[in-house]
């Protein structure tokens, strides 16, 4: 005789499960491989393709699906797959661990190493020593946030924590803009600056090439952009090179 499986469970394979515990209850929502971070990180925006199933369960890996009414009790409502996806906590395997930590550590080294320069050089270090940096500071990876967010924490670590010496690799940018507006700004934007490599006020617009810290070019781009009617639309930033970086941003 055939044993019957129960209507409320659902066999599912190749799966990673995101887990909240509300009101005393656990609750699982079944997701493909690798999507549950573009999700949260707005790579990915169609749940459909994040979700295997619709259905929230109390144990993916038995099949078993969550009562209406604990979903209910717990949530206030049913519809609570976005709610699991962004406040519930990835599970994963040892292995697959420590390949996303191994995954992130290096694409942080990398973008650090983008992004810093050796101060008596100004030219850029190899992955492999930024990465020997981060083990001497004792930097840590956090599998929930991206790698692009953790590259400032790394970075001011690094200046505080290892015995390599590195500086922020500058920004050069061009500044261009009516003269009339040049000529009442020039100061102001100036000041702004590390370096003024050039400074043009022939024609009819002002052209000035710089080099910042990379924390000025928000600055920057308000002054530009919030100056007022007179000024919006005129005026206009751009970043040409990272100073001591090979190549255009």
């Amino acid at each position: 005789m055939p044993i019957q499986q129960p209507s409320n469970q659902i066999k599912l394979t190749n799966v990673s499960i995101v887990r909240l515990k509300k009101g005393g209850k656990r609750f699982e929502a079944a997701c493909y491989k690798n999507k549950v971070q573009e999700w949260r990180n707005g790579v990915e925006t169609n749940l459909d393709d994040v979700l295997q199933i619709s259905n929230v369960f109390t144990n993916v890996s038995k099949g078993q699906v969550a009562p209406t009414d604990d979903l209910k009790k717990a949530f206030g409502k049913t519809e609570v797959d976005e709610i699991i996806l962004k406040k519930g906590e990835l599970q994963v395997g040892e292995k697959e661990r420590e390949h996303t930590l191994g995954n992130l550590w290096k694409e942080i080294a990398t973008q650090v190493s983008e992004k810093v320069v050796d101060p008596s050089t100004q030219r850029p270090y190899p992955v492999g020593m930024i990465e020997k940096a981060m083990h001497e500071a004792g930097f840590s990876v956090k599998t929930g946030k991206s790698s692009k967010s953790q590259v400032l924490e790394c970075i001011k670590l690094l200046q505080e924590k290892s015995t390599l010496p590195i500086q922020r690799a500058r920004m050069r940018v061009r500044i261009t803009m009516p003269i009339k507006d040049g000529k009442r700004l020039k100061e102001q934007i100036h000041g702004s600056a590390e370096t003024v490599e050039e400074d043009d006020m022939t024609g009819e617009e002002w052209e000035t090439i710089l080099l910042i810290d990379p924390g000025q070019f928000k600055v920057l781009n308000e002054l530009l952009s919030s100056e007022g009617s007179a000024l919006k639309g005129k005026g206009k930033i751009e970043t040409l090179t990272m100073a001591g970086a090979s190549s255009d941003l």
